[in-house]
């Protein structure tokens, strides 16, 4: 089911078919330096089934990115329940394959999803959570509009919060 549409991308529901593609990216130790570990194929069939959770019980959750031009699958991007300082906050998160980084790809579909909280869910406000030592991170939530809002420890380490307030 598609989500959004952007200019160059289409973001859609994940699906078990697309856990091998996946698993190219997260399993690949530059794309994952910032997490504890880059994923195992269990790990991606796991993080696959709890998106798809979430779509039944959110209503929203991370998406395939898919080129338009072919429907090649390079990366994730979407919304996510977090919880922060005991708040419930909503994440805009995003991973996109490393033979497309630097091409707008990320900031493209953070974009789309910041929009999509904003005018589709009625939010008024979004966070990325991001390690701080994770420039080009931090350079797409830049772009797309967020600002550092704090330094949080969350996931076992220090993170920056970055968020975004709908202005009315």
């Amino acid at each position: 089911m598609i989500i959004l549409e952007t200019e160059r991308l289409i973001l859609r529901q994940l699906k078990d078919e697309d856990i091998p593609s996946l698993y190219s990216i997260f399993s690949d130790a530059e794309t994952m330096k910032y997490y504890p570990a880059p994923f195992s194929y269990e790990k991606t069939q796991n993080w696959v089934k709890v998106s798809q959770e979430r779509y039944k019980e959110d209503g929203f959750g991370l998406w395939a990115v898919c080129l338009k031009e072919n429907n090649e699958l390079i990366g994730d991007c979407g919304l996510v329940k977090q919880q922060v300082d005991g708040k419930t906050e909503v994440e805009v998160g995003y991973h996109i394959k490393k033979d497309f980084w630097s091409n707008g790809y990320g900031s493209e579909a953070a974009n789309a999803c910041k929009e999509y909280g904003f005018n589709k869910l009625g939010l008024n406000k979004l966070i990325s959570i991001i390690d701080p030592k994770n420039i080009p991170s931090i350079r797409v939530a830049e772009k797309v509009g967020f600002s550092k809002e704090k330094e949080v420890f969350i996931f076992n380490k220090n993170h920056f919060i970055y968020s975004c307030i709908e202005k009315l």
